[in-house]
């Protein structure tokens, strides 16, 4: 004992802990807090906690998982069944990152519901929503990296919608892939913002969250008939602390009890159930492929598949930028005022169908056909009056065109699939340069093909689809901003 206490006066001495990290930890919460709402306050601490486990294990995968399209895919498969307990690392990973996103939703819902977002809390609010749009980076960007099926075609979506971005789309699909389709560059990218980027600005985050917590002191418990007075509020805080209780160890405990509740459920789903994935090799000539989002963007994913081809824009593009700055905006709109949710019915409301609305997406998301009939166009001759007309090369291309199931998405005169357009006039609305970078890199919910078509494959379908053209019309010169490119990111439920 008494080295361990010579150990703690040496370190005391220098980082003088006692003058800095103690007044913190017994900074004034309101007395409510030590009553049973204080449960309520345990969530912030719970997504944190669940942000820890991701760290330690993150940097335990790090040390195996290889960012490349020709290692990615087997250095998991090597986690899962050959290093000692790289399961159980992938699974704890994996089920901290889904007990993070539910806790974020649901503190958030708490502050909102609690009226805790009011003045002078506005900024720590703003900055929540940061951390918000971190961890969904950090959960899109970790479900790349499985470099399965579900992350092949979540890029191509994420890329498309990029691409939409007026003047420099292509310049950032250029940018996020790292080159011209899905590959080593593009993993190599991902696993740099899935392991410092995104990290680093969330951490500058918290460190602002937690400091304005701090300092701007845990909201109260709200009262009906109390409303937010931004001329009184202070002096009615201070009061209410003089008659508080210290954050630890009368709230602290709460939140340990809270977290390690949690932890013991990460743990036992990774146990359990174990890790997520990885699914199937990434080939887009898959016919029996259904790829589909982690859960946390399945409603997106739904809301893609539910919506005409004309919303598609404002899906990728303008409602998540509404919805960012419509959270943003919120302590601006209601920033004074009642708190209690009692007093509150539209903000209930507003939870109430946000919940609901999530659940019924995520549903049909999970359980909805990706693209209808997949299946249904895989023997389907090419039409018999195109191949009487075909060239040795053209006829190649027809094969291509059949054997990479192109079928199962596109039509030839009305028979096929309808997940891309029809491709019967395609030759006087593309030219033979914009064919190719269509297929090698890919666009819309189209994938790149350039890794799974070599150049004299790729050479015979352009001669194909060039081909493809009305009797009469001369081939496209050059590709027409007026017409549906090769693949739209038609997505029919």
């Amino acid at each position: 004992m008494n080295t361990i206490k010579q150990v703690w006066d040496w370190l005391e001495h220098r980082l003088e802990l006692r003058d800095s990290l103690w007044p913190v930890m017994r900074h004034p919460v309101p007395a409510a807090l030590a009553k049973p709402v204080g449960w309520w306050y345990v969530f912030g601490s719970m997504t944190l906690t669940f942000l820890m486990l991701q760290i330690v294990t993150g940097i335990c995968l790090a040390m195996v998982y290889q960012p490349t399209a020709a290692d990615a895919y087997a250095s998991l498969e090597y986690l899962n069944y050959e290093a000692p307990f790289g399961w159980l690392m992938r699974g704890i990973h994996y089920w901290s990152a889904t007990g993070m996103v539910v806790m974020l939703f649901v503190h958030m819902s708490q502050v909102f519901l609690m009226g805790a977002y009011k003045y002078p809390r506005e900024l720590t609010w703003m900055v929540g929503v940061g951390l918000l749009l971190m961890t969904l980076g950090l959960a899109f960007s970790g479900q790349v990296l499985r470099y399965d099926g579900d992350s092949y075609w979540g890029v191509s979506v994420a890329v498309a919608a990029a691409g939409r971005v007026p003047w420099i789309g292509p310049s950032i699909v250029h940018f996020i892939l790292g080159g011209e389709y899905i590959g080593s560059e593009t993993l190599s990218r991902f696993f740099t913002l899935h392991v410092f980027i995104l990290p680093g600005i969330l951490f500058a985050l918290l460190a602002v969250h937690l400091y304005l917590v701090v300092k701007r002191g845990i909201s109260e418990p709200p009262t009906p008939g109390e409303p937010v007075d931004k001329a009184t509020y202070h002096q009615q805080y201070e009061k209410l602390l003089e008659k508080g209780i210290p954050f630890f160890p009368h709230a602290l405990y709460r939140d340990g009890v809270a977290c390690a509740i949690g932890v013991l459920v990460v743990v036992a789903l990774a146990v359990i159930v174990g890790p997520k994935g990885p699914g199937e090799i990434p080939d887009p000539t898959l016919i029996h492929a259904e790829p589909r989002p982690d859960w946390y963007f399945l409603p997106v994913f739904a809301m893609a598949a539910l919506s005409p081809p004309s919303m598609e824009a404002f899906l990728m593009l303008g409602l998540p930028v509404i919805g960012v700055f419509a959270l943003l905006a919120v302590p601006f709109v209601a920033g004074t005022g009642e708190r209690s949710a009692r007093r509150r019915p539209v903000a209930v409301l507003v939870v109430l169908v946000s919940f609901v609305t999530f659940m019924i997406l995520g549903w049909y998301g999970a359980t909805s056909p990706w693209s209808p009939e997949m299946q249904a166009w895989s023997n389907a001759p090419v039409p018999q009056n195109i191949v009487a007309e075909l060239s040795p090369v053209e006829l190649q291309g027809a094969i291509v065109f059949q054997n990479k199931c192109c079928r199962n998405c596109h039509a030839l005169e009305g028979s096929g699939g309808h997940r891309g357009p029809d491709l019967t006039d395609v030759g006087i609305r593309m030219n033979p340069d914009a064919m190719v970078r269509q297929v090698v890199q890919g666009g819309g919910n189209m994938p790149a093909y350039a890794q799974q078509m070599n150049s004299a494959e790729v050479a015979a379908l352009v001669a194909f689809l060039v081909k493809m053209r009305p009797e009469g019309f001369a081939p496209a010169a050059v590709p027409s901003a007026s017409v549906e490119p090769l693949a739209t990111a038609q997505v029919a439920p």
